[in-house]
């Protein structure tokens, strides 16, 4: 397991700052998601998030484990086995994307209407 002490962005001033920070990247929030139930091996990861090539996935792991979010466990075993999971922070960031969640699919439809007008436009 790996330990961190890094702290998060000295000189943020604004908690929306340093979370857009930890959480940008576009499959970053779905990698936290998906962790909520529990702890994941890459594969499961690249199954589940559907469309996020493989360096990509790696990257945004790798930045999330620097942030002190998600803890990767290496077992030392061959063939490999290694499994992502949330710190206790990275759980709490985790049930704070929760709602919006719920709130893309309580919109789903609307959302889905206004991107394809958006898309037809010149």
């Amino acid at each position: 397991m790996t330990t961190c002490s890094q702290s998060c962005g000295v000189g943020y001033s604004y908690g929306l700052a340093a979370t857009l920070r930890i959480i940008s990247g576009k499959w970053k929030p779905l990698i936290l998601y998906f962790l909520l139930d529990g702890p994941k091996r890459y594969g499961e990861l690249k199954r589940t998030i559907q469309g996020v090539s493989a360096k990509v996935l790696i990257q945004q792991l790798k930045e999330l484990e620097a942030d002190c979010v998600l803890a990767r466990t290496d077992y030392k075993e061959v063939p490999p086995r290694v499994d992502y999971a949330l710190t206790p922070l990275g759980r709490s960031l985790a049930a704070a994307i929760v709602p919006l969640c719920t709130w893309g699919t309580e919109n789903m439809a609307e959302m889905a209407s206004i991107f394809a007008e958006r898309d037809s436009l010149p």
